[in-house]
């Protein structure tokens, strides 16, 4: 069940029913603003595999699950007042879906004891569950997908990107600026030209921006962009003839509202997916246990798009944390420490995916102490406009370890002598 309310609205999580009785999965969402669009399907996904949880299964281990849902509009203060207001009521994991956010609440999360989960976004160190341990990434994070990119990119190259020109386009913000330094070890390494374009909030407007891409004609365009940045750039690709099979968008700007506004125009366009999009057979489950009862969280018309099985595979990874929590110790009602642990012993195999009626949705990865990052593994799918749909291309591809664990490991070290955290699990 759901529950929606403004930030700080206590009385509505109140009235929800009584917290001892739930499992509580508080979900900060944004249905408004400019990044509604790929707000409202995650959100969507997410609420909905713990309504199918509660209507198929009886809930978690035999304990219902609620997510009271407190708007964010992707603002940080908001995200802020919105985890202040529900941490009270039980919360065992919060998704922020903002890296904005996920910044503002380590620290709190850090003092709350409450396990911060940013699934391909965030703080990207907070892979090193040494000095972070409560945040976790998994499957994968910013960094990992950069060198994916990387790596695709000289696979389809003959093995070299030496001397070609690559930009990254980015939305200027926290979540923007986090592949920079990947990108920059990277063109290091292999020897191409980074070029840096940031864009400013929302970015609705990139006239100036695609003209230096027109002058300086780069061999490749990354886009680190979510929301309407996403569809303006595609757009302003396509008005400048720039080959689409050349741009390639992170996992946050490859679902279909990005590319539909296009047209024919986006056909070819390339982004990384850190999940695969087909008809898996949860969601059938979905249809009939939540969609056609009334309850689920949109109209249900969300179902199977790209964010929405993104949020679904979310609560997925929430609800198998849960479950390895209550068998670890042995009781349904478990806690957020409960919770936490759980999350750091969360193993996901073939098997267990195919169990659960997504089979290949995601990497096979285990979760330690010292590694809260995942795999790191994501997929490039292509923009077929004339079917309207995405299409794989690659199997999942492994990230650069030898230039990304220097990087995870010098940010997080400095983290921890700022904040004076002694690194555990040793």
């Amino acid at each position: 069940m759901t529950t929606r309310l403004a930030p700080l609205a206590l009385g509505v999580l109140l009235a929800a029913g009584p917290a001892a009785a739930d499992l509580v999965f508080p979900d900060l969402s944004y249905r408004t603003g400019p990044f509604a669009a790929g707000g409202i399907p995650f959100s969507d996904g997410y609420q909905d595999y713990f309504t199918l949880m509660n209507e198929r299964d009886g809930g978690i281990g035999g304990v219902k699950a609620r997510v009271p849902e407190c708007e964010t509009a992707y603002n940080t203060e908001k995200g802020v007042e919105c985890y202040e207001a529900t941490k009270g009521d039980g919360a065992l994991i919060y998704q922020p879906l903002s890296t904005g956010i996920t910044y503002q609440l380590i620290p709190k999360v850090e003092a709350d004891h409450i396990p911060l989960h940013t699934m391909g976004y965030g703080r990207t160190s907070a892979a090193n569950g040494k000095v972070f341990e409560w945040v976790f990434n998994y499957p994968a994070n910013y960094w990992d997908g950069a060198s994916v990119v990387i790596k695709y990119l000289m696979d389809e190259n003959g093995g070299s990107l030496e001397g070609k020109k690559i930009t990254l386009l980015y939305h200027n913000s926290a979540y923007g600026k986090e592949p920079i330094p990947t990108l920059e070890a990277l063109s290091k390494k292999h020897g191409f030209k980074l070029t840096l374009i940031p864009v400013d909030s929302p970015g609705q407007e990139q006239k100036s921006q695609w003209l230096q891409i027109r002058r300086e004609r780069p061999d490749f365009v990354v886009m680190w962009g979510w929301g309407v940045m996403n569809q303006v750039a595609i757009q302003e690709a396509a008005n400048i003839n720039f080959p689409m099979d050349h741009f390639i968008g992170n996992w946050w700007a490859g679902a279909e509202h990005d590319v539909t506004p296009a047209g024919m125009a986006a056909d070819g366009y390339k982004a990384l997916n850190m999940n695969r999009v087909v008809d898996y057979p949860v969601f059938a489950d979905i249809r009939t246990h939540v969609v056609d009862k009334g309850l689920a969280a949109g109209d249900g018309s969300n179902v199977g798009s790209v964010l929405y099985t993104r949020g679904m595979y979310a609560a997925m990874l929430a609800v198998e944390a849960a479950k390895t929590a209550q068998e670890m110790t042995g009781t349904a009602q478990i806690d957020a420490a409960m919770m936490r642990d759980g999350m750091e012993h969360l193993e996901m195999t073939a098997a267990k995916m195919e169990a659960l009626g997504m089979p290949g949705i995601g990497p096979e990865f285990t979760v330690s102490c010292a590694d809260h990052g995942g795999s790191g593994m994501a997929i490039v799918q292509q923009w077929n406009a004339g079917d309207r749909k995405w299409v794989p291309l690659t199997d999942f591809i492994a990230p650069d370890a030898e230039v990304i664990a220097p990087l995870i490991e010098a940010d997080s070290a400095a983290f921890a002598a700022e904040n004076g955290i002694a690194p555990r699990c040793d």
